[in-house]
């Protein structure tokens, strides 16, 4: 069975050792995909704290793999019943390992994630891990009710090669049946998803190495809104029909998602992110690179860094995240947002989401997803209020720990 194989299984109860959980392309909307956190509707839901004969599901990790960093999240159910964050930890990687998504230095992108693993201090096994959007291909195809699970799967495989660039031999391939079709009587529509084998096989990789076992195959930006719909939750009216940005700053790539009640209206990626920031400051003080991603870390610049550096820089962010939102007014009947949220490591510079405020007109705070969590002993509770945005992604992926 291909590993998107055990996403099928996922829909209609089945158990396997790997499970993958694809996300749906931004213009389609499943509501039956038993993963999806959906608040209201509830066809797929977080956990609540359960019965007395009920256990906490096994204990899950969340492993974020970025441009810059890999990120690990570890969360289970308090005594309240509400989520509580057991252990985070990040650790840096090299400008160059990994590149547009792809693992360029696989050894030692793993040896970083073992590194990581170990400075967490957490002894489960079982991890999520994510496919950044471009590698995965869907598509929604509607085909006759009533076939047999072999039937879909010849008819499938023979519809997928319309879609698919490359060869069905090179790709993970697996489909989950959404439902009645809207738009052909008697038909279903079916959910195709596809990814290059040898993607899925890094994450596989990466994990094994690092001695876990991969027990979800996830999908970034799925992730990244698994872990937002608390925090829109949180909004005046429980974020019911609001407009809700979310931008993930990271590295090398600004994405914006705009959601409204759990469907994505639109989406889209920008080349510009943390690692202008860096450059500046590289050629600003005569540093390295690698010197410069160093300081910027722990801070050590010199005195000017603010007014030199610091502030042309958030201008040219907020202006980066006010072009986005004026593709999306110009592409869409909407004119307006209600909230905007700032998740990834450069979310929380100094005067960012203030200046983004007052150049757009919108509401706007930090995407801190451990926020309503309690907060486990071993975790240090200024770094990680200082980090959180960045770990959005790999907290939506520890909370796969809790859907049902």
């Amino acid at each position: 069975m291909s590993v998107f194989g055990h996403y099928r299984q996922a829909c209609s109860g089945w158990h396997g050792e790997l499970r993958a959980v694809l996300l749906i392309a931004f213009n389609l909307y499943v509501k039956v995909c038993c993963v999806l956190y959906i608040h209201k509707k509830r066809e797929g839901k977080l956990i609540a704290m359960g019965s007395l004969f009920s256990r906490q599901p096994a204990p899950l990790l969340g492993i974020d793999i970025s441009s810059s960093s890999a990120k690990l999240v570890e969360l289970s159910r308090a005594k309240s019943g509400e989520l509580l964050l057991e252990r985070c930890a990040i650790e840096p990687l090299e400008r160059g390992w990994i590149t547009d998504g792809n693992i360029e230095k696989f050894d030692e992108v793993a040896e970083a994630v073992r590194r990581l693993v170990k400075k967490s201090g957490t002894r489960t096994k079982n991890v999520a891990m994510a496919l950044p959007a471009s590698a995965v291909i869907t598509k929604k195809i509607s085909l006759p009710d009533g076939m047999s699970e072999q039937e879909l799967e010849v008819q499938v495989e023979s519809e997928a090669n319309q879609y698919i660039p490359f060869s069905l031999d090179e790709v993970s391939l697996d489909f989950c049946v959404i439902g009645p079709s809207s738009n052909s009587p008697g038909d279903v529509d079916v959910l195709i998803a596809a990814s290059r084998r040898e993607k899925v096989q890094d994450r596989q990789g990466l994990a094994e190495a690092a001695g876990l076992k991969p027990t979800v195959i996830d999908i970034e930006p799925h992730a990244s809104r698994m872990a937002a719909a608390r925090l829109i939750e949180r909004l005046p009216n429980q974020g019911n029909n609001a407009l809700v940005a979310l931008f993930e700053l990271g590295a090398m790539t600004t994405s914006m998602q705009i959601l409204r009640d759990d469907e994505v209206l639109y989406d889209r990626d920008q080349a510009f992110g943390g690692a202008q920031l860096t450059q500046l400051i590289a050629r600003q003080y005569g540093f390295s690179l690698e010197e410069a991603e160093s300081k910027k870390r722990s801070g050590e610049l010199p005195e000017d860094y603010a007014s030199a550096v610091l502030k042309p820089f958030v201008q040219s962010m907020t202006q980066e995240v006010s072009r986005a939102l004026q593709f999306f007014f110009t592409s869409t009947p909407h004119n307006r947002i209600d909230h905007i949220l700032l998740a990834g490591g450069s979310a929380p510079l100094s005067g960012l989401s203030e200046a983004i405020t007052q150049q757009t007109g919108f509401a706007c705070s930090l995407a801190n997803p451990f926020d309503g969590m309690e907060v486990g002993s071993g975790v240090r509770l200024k770094r990680m209020s200082r980090e959180a945005p960045a770990y959005l992604t790999a907290c939506g992926l520890a909370m796969r720990r809790f859907v049902s």
